[in-house]
C-alpha cells in the first residue's frame, strides 16, 4: 500500500499492530464465523469421535457431557473473543501472548498452537477419510474398508484440501459459507431422519442414565470413565480460534472475529446437542455398538447402518462425509494462516519460505507444510496392528485438544495478571473478564491433565498390562514436543526470537 492510498479502519489497526495489509481482506463477518463453525464441525468431531464418549461413560456422557463441555467452552471462548477484538491479527494466540507477556510466552504459545493445528487437521481428515471410504463403497466405488484403504483416502483428502486452498482466498470464503449452511441443514436432516425413520428408539431413561465403565480405576469407576469420555465433546470444540487467524482477511475484524468465536460456540452447542441426542436415541444395541468386531471402531457408522434403511443411512453418511471434507479444508486454511503469521515473525525454521505469499495472496508453502505434517502424524495408524488402528486417531484427538487448549490458556492467563498491558477492543467483557478468565483457566487445567492420562480402549495399562501398540501416544508425543521446544528456547531461540516484528514503520 502506497502513502497516497487511504487506509480502512482495519488497515489502520493492523498497521498499529505492526503489519502491512499483505493478505486479501475479502471476508465478511459471516465468512469469519463460517470458518470457525466449519472447523468445530459438529458433523465431524461429534460423529467421528462419538465412540470415545460412548466407550467412556456411555450414553450419559452424550446426554450430560456435551452440555457441560459446551458451557465451559463458552467461558474459554469469551475470554479469547475479548483478546481477538483487541488484537485482530493472523498471529492470534501467539501474538496476544507475546504482547502481554513477552517473547518467551509467545514462543511457547505459538508452538503449542501450531502443533495443535497440525494434529487437529490430521484428526479431522482421518475421520473424513473413514466416512468417505464407507460412502465410496456404498455408492459402488469398491475402495475397500481396511485401514490401508482409509489411509489412502486420507492422503488423497489432504492433497485435495491443499490444492483447493492454493486456489485463492475468495474460494475459501465461498466454500466456508456453503459449509455453514450445509452443517445446519445436515443436522436438521439427521435429527428428522433418526427421529422418524429409525427402526428402534431407546428410552429417555437409557439415554440419560445408562452407563459404561471402561476405566477400571477409582472415583466410583463410571464417574472417572465419564470424565475421560468428555474428550468427545472437548475435541469437537476445538478450532474456533480460526476466527482470530482469519482477522487480516476479514472486514470489520475487531468485532467480527470476536463474534465469530462466540457465535460458533453457541450455535455448535445447540445444534450439536440435538445431533448427539438423535444418534444416541437411535442406538439399536449398546453392546454391539461398543464391540470393535461389530462397529469397526466407529459406532456412528454401525448405528446408522443398523438403525435405518440402506437409502437413509447412505444419505446421512454422505451428508456427514461432505461436512467432514468441508471441515478439513477449513482447518488447513486456518492452520496455514497461523503458520504464515508465526513464520512472518521468524519463529519457524525456514521462516522466509513459510511466510511467502503467492500472486493470489495465499501462503502456499504454509499450506503444504500443514498438509505434509498432518500426514506424517498419522503414519503410526499403519504401523500398529489393525485392531489398534483407532488408537492413532484417538491420540491425534488428544494431542490436538491438549495443545490447542494450552495455547488458548496462556494468553488468557496473561490477561489476568495485575500488570497486564492489555487494552480492550470494541468487543470486551468489562469487569467480568476476571471471573470468566479464571473459570476458563481452571477448565483448561482439568482437561489437559485428564486427556494426557495414559489410557487405551481396554482400560488403564496398569490394569490390563502395558502394551506399546494400544497405549495412548498423546502424553509421549507432548513430552517430546515440550522438551524439544524448551531446550530449543534455552539453547538458541531466546537469543534471536524477539516476538512480533513490525513490517511497517
Amino acid at each position: 500500500m502506497t502513502e497516497t492510498q487511504p487506509r480502512t479502519d482495519d488497515e489502520r489497526r493492523l498497521a498499529e499492530l505492526g503489519y502491512r495489509q499483505d493478505l486479501a481482506r475479502s471476508w465478511s463477518g459471516f465468512s469469519n464465523f463460517a470458518v470457525s463453525f466449519t472447523i468445530v464441525s459438529i458433523l465431524t468431531g461429534g460423529l467421528a469421535s462419538y465412540g470415545i464418549g460412548l466407550a467412556n461413560g456411555g450414553p450419559i456422557t452424550m446426554a450430560w457431557g456435551w452440555p457441560l463441555v459446551s458451557v465451559m467452552v463458552l467461558f474459554v471462548g469469551a475470554a479469547m473473543a475479548e483478546l481477538a477484538s483487541a488484537y485482530p491479527t493472523s498471529g492470534g494466540l501467539y501474538w496476544w501472548a507475546s504482547e502481554l507477556g513477552g517473547p518467551v510466552w509467545g514462543w511457547f504459545t505459538g508452538w503449542f498452537n501450531l502443533i495443535g493445528q497440525i494434529a487437529v487437521t490430521a484428526a479431522i481428515d482421518y475421520g473424513a477419510a473413514i466416512f468417505t471410504t464407507v460412502v465410496l463403497n456404498v455408492i459402488g466405488v469398491p475402495v475397500g474398508t481396511d485401514r490401508t484403504a482409509i489411509f489412502s483416502v486420507f492422503a488423497a483428502v489432504l492433497v485435495l484440501h491443499a490444492v483447493l486452498n492454493i486456489v485463492g482466498p475468495h474460494l475459501s470464503a465461498v466454500i466456508n459459507n456453503v459449509s455453514a449452511w450445509w452443517h445446519v441443514g445436515g443436522v436438521a436432516i439427521f435429527v428428522l431422519v433418526l427421529g422418524f425413520g429409525a427402526r428402534h428408539h431407546q428410552s429417555i431413561e437409557f439415554v440419560f442414565t445408562k452407563t459404561v465403565d471402561n476405566s477400571a480405576v477409582g472415583f466410583g469407576g463410571v464417574g472417572f470413565s465419564f470424565l475421560l469420555g468428555l474428550l468427545h465433546a472437548q475435541y469437537t470444540f476445538t478450532g474456533y480460534d480460526a476466527s482470530a487467524h482469519m482477522s487480516e482477511e476479514t472486514r470489520g475484524a475487531a468485532r467480527a472475529a470476536a463474534k465469530g468465536i462466540i457465535h460458533t460456540i453457541v450455535v455448535s452447542a445447540i445444534a450439536g446437542y440435538l445431533l448427539i441426542l438423535a444418534v444416541t436415541f437411535a442406538i439399536p444395541n449398546l453392546g454391539e455398538a461398543l464391540d470393535p468386531a461389530k462397529n469397526s471402531g466407529y459406532p456412528v457408522i454401525y448405528i446408522l447402518q443398523n438403525s435405518l434403511s440402506p437409502f437413509w443411512s447412505g444419505l446421512l453418511l454422505i451428508i456427514a462425509a461432505v461436512a467432514q471434507l468441508f471441515c478439513g479444508y477449513a482447518s488447513v486454511t486456518s492452520a496455514s494462516r497461523m503458520l504464515f503469521a508465526f513464520a512472518r515473525d521468524g519463529a519457524v525454521p525456514g521462516s522466509a519460505l513459510w511466510s511467502r505469499l503467492s500472486a493470489r495472496k495465499v501462503p502456499v508453502n504454509a499450506v503444504a507444510f500443514i498438509s505434509v505434517f498432518a500426514f506424517v502424524l498419522l503414519i503410526p495408524s499403519m504401523l500398529v496392528p489393525a485392531a489398534n488402528a483407532p488408537t492413532a486417531y484417538a491420540a491425534a484427538t488428544s494431542i490436538a485438544t491438549i495443545a490447542l487448549y494450552i495455547a488458548y490458556g496462556i494468553p488468557i492467563l496473561l490477561r489476568q495478571l495485575p500488570r497486564s498491558r492489555f487494552h480492550t477492543g470494541p468487543w470486551n467483557l468489562g469487569a467480568r473478564y476476571r471471573p470468566i478468565g479464571i473459570i476458563a483457566l481452571i477448565w483448561i487445567v482439568v482437561i489437559s491433565l485428564l486427556f494426557i492420562l495414559p489410557t487405551d480402549d481396554r482400560g488403564y495399562p496398569w490394569h490390563t498390562g502395558f502394551t506399546w501398540t494400544a497405549v495412548n501416544y498423546a502424553p509421549l508425543t507432548l513430552i517430546v514436543v515440550v522438551g524439544t521446544i524448551t531446550i530449543w528456547w534455552l539453547t538458541s531461540a531466546r537469543h534471536w526470537f524477539t516476538g512480533p516484528k513490525r513490517t511497517v514503520p
